[in-house]
């Protein structure tokens, strides 16, 4: 047997774990500064949670989606994305009811799976981190939301990212637009590619996101759906972009974008990032918009809600490109050196109490020589070293040395129950 992971998989080493730990310990941040609370939810579902979610239709549903028949004969799928799971445990668990402050508003980072082509920054086992907020169907909840996108991107050092942004209005309209779809295809239906054909009759609006060529040459001059927009979803329109304009946050109108998911509604956008020495057109890290039927799709109440999620994968590859002094090595604050009887369980002593002062230490269980400790604090780039001496500890002493100048401070073993006050003594 060849040992090896599945293929779209990776594995995310120590070195490359650290940068994740990075993005994820800023976005966790960022989130419950703005009042989102983190849900994690199962890896896989019930089959009918993701196949009514996404739309039957929809690439997900119909060649993307990881599902089986589980020993108890039920048909479970891996999760493909964020929103379902959240919206079932909002209905499940009544995180409606009336005790709950409204907006309600969470976030999360979990795996999540589609049988894909791997390419760069999008494998079959990938990452996403999201938001989602229910109960809210003023304006000011999505551009709340397209703001808490832009200015997390910003935070983390995203550069050259582009707001796009499109409405797809509300039932009557998409009713309206789906029989312009109808009559603009089906005198084309013949040059369709195989899955077009199929969905023209099911959900053309699908149509419009294939990759077919076949399909490509008409998208162009298909129907727009801003011609269907009847006054209340131009007016909702407006005042999402009325106030992005008043907070300087700049986009584009894209009356091509559509999203890849059934249950959106109202407005959509995408924060997409051009950059030639990744990818060779502008492509899609942030996406998201809003979803109104979805929670009563699931047998719930009425409750509005509007969310995005961000592929963590593209993310870290543009960051690594853009912004790599995130990723700068740490390193530790305080390597332990020892020498001499007796000072191996009063190092490990020490590396107890300063982890408990909240710093980082290590030492070298392999108690190799002291040339060779030093050299590990070296190769774990230690701001400090912290030497124990048998003499030195005979006398109740320490000898602490900062590695970026060499100074050193001598101070009594008492002293390092608060080893910040000592390191306040270095010039």
């Amino acid at each position: 047997m060849r040992v090896q992971r599945p293929k779209g998989t990776s594995d995310i080493l120590p070195g490359e774990s650290g940068k994740w730990e990075r993005v994820e310990h800023q976005a966790r941040k960022f989130f419950a500064l703005a009042g989102y609370q983190e849900i994690r939810t199962p890896t896989f579902e019930n089959y009918e949670i993701f196949s009514r979610s996404s739309g039957q239709t929809s690439d997900v549903v119909e060649k993307e989606m990881y599902d089986f028949n589980d020993k108890g004969g039920r048909h479970i799928a891996l999760r493909p994305e964020g929103t379902a799971g959240v919206v079932r445990a909002y209905v499940e668990d009544k995180l409606y009811g009336p005790q709950i402050v409204k907006p309600f508003n969470v976030f999360y980072i979990e795996p999540t799976f589609r049988y894909e082509r791997p390419q760069a920054g999008r494998l079959r086992e990938f990452h996403q981190i999201g938001v989602e907020s229910f109960g809210s169907d003023n304006p000011l909840a999505d551009v709340e939301t397209i703001v808490l996108g832009h200015d997390l991107l910003a935070a983390l050092g995203v550069k050259n990212y582009e707001l796009h942004i499109n409405s797809l209005g509300n039932q009557q309209v998409r009713q309206a637009y789906h029989d312009a779809l109808v009559d603009y295809f089906t005198p084309l239906k013949g040059q369709l590619s195989e899955d077009s054909q199929r969905r023209l009759g099911l959900n053309p609006l699908r149509i419009l996101d294939s990759k077919a060529e076949e399909d490509q040459q008409f998208l162009p001059n298909a129907p727009k759906i801003v011609d269907y927009l009847d006054d209340e979803s131009k007016a909702n329109f407006k005042a999402i972009t009325d106030q992005l304009d008043h907070l300087g946050i700049k986009y584009v109108l894209d009356n091509d974008l559509v999203r890849g998911l059934d249950y959106y509604t109202g407005v959509i956008f995408e924060f997409m990032v051009a950059d030639q020495d990744l990818w060779a057109s502008p492509t899609t890290i942030l996406g998201g918009g809003r979803y109104d039927h979805l929670v009563e799709e699931f047998t719930g109440p009425h409750t509005p809600a509007v969310g995005f999620g961000i592929g963590e994968e593209r993310l870290l590859l543009v960051l690594q490109k853009q912004n790599p002094d995130l990723f700068a090595p740490a390193g530790i604050d305080v390597f332990i050196t020892n020498i001499g009887e007796g000072t191996t369980l009063k190092t490990v002593e020490l590396a107890r109490s300063l982890r408990g002062q909240g710093f980082s230490c290590m030492y070298d269980v392999d108690q190799k020589k002291l040339k060779g400790q030093f050299r590990k604090a070296d190769r774990l780039q230690a701001k400090y070293v912290l030497t124990v001496g048998a003499k030195d500890l005979a006398k109740g002493q320490l000898t602490i040395k900062r590695l970026a100048d060499g100074q050193q401070i001598q101070f009594d073993l008492e002293q390092a129950a608060d080893l910040q006050a000592v390191l306040e003594q270095f010039k």
